[in-house]
């Protein structure tokens, strides 16, 4: 008996321990910390980066739309390993939400305060973002 109690412990306290990890995320907090990003905040996400974002990033994120060419300075490509490793969830977030001027780049970066309500759709542009530096 004793050692099926610890058994079942065992598994449980991992569990815990591995979402108390998963949770914590090591950022400073940004808003979709613990937004949980469902399959419909990933197919919403598709859509708003292919309706407002591919025209410049392009569909594969690395800034080569048919809209880059006549912009200065050039979209953001998001595959650039170096880029990937410096900038923070938290900073990719805020661009997506209040633009490039709020971290300090481009106005042409246009804001989408709609997103402000949806942090999990946030969330799901951000993974996008994240999984273009990995093809």
């Amino acid at each position: 008996m004793r050692g099926t109690i610890i058994v079942t412990l065992v598994p449980t306290a991992l569990l815990v321990t591995m979402g108390l990890i998963s949770g914590c995320g090591g950022g400073s907090g940004g808003q979709s910390k613990t937004a949980r990003v469902t399959t419909a905040d990933r197919q919403e996400a598709q859509t708003l980066y292919k309706s407002r974002c591919a025209a410049c990033h392009g569909q594969f994120g690395r800034g080569d739309g048919p809209g880059a060419a006549a912009l200065d300075p050039k979209p953001r490509n998001y595959g650039d390993a170096e880029w990937q490793k410096t900038v923070t969830d938290e900073e990719i977030e805020k661009v997506i939400v209040y633009g490039g001027t709020a971290v300090g780049k481009s106005a042409q970066m246009v804001a989408n305060p709609d997103l402000q309500a949806k942090p999990a759709v946030v969330a799901a542009l951000r993974e996008m973002v994240r999984s273009f530096g990995e093809l």
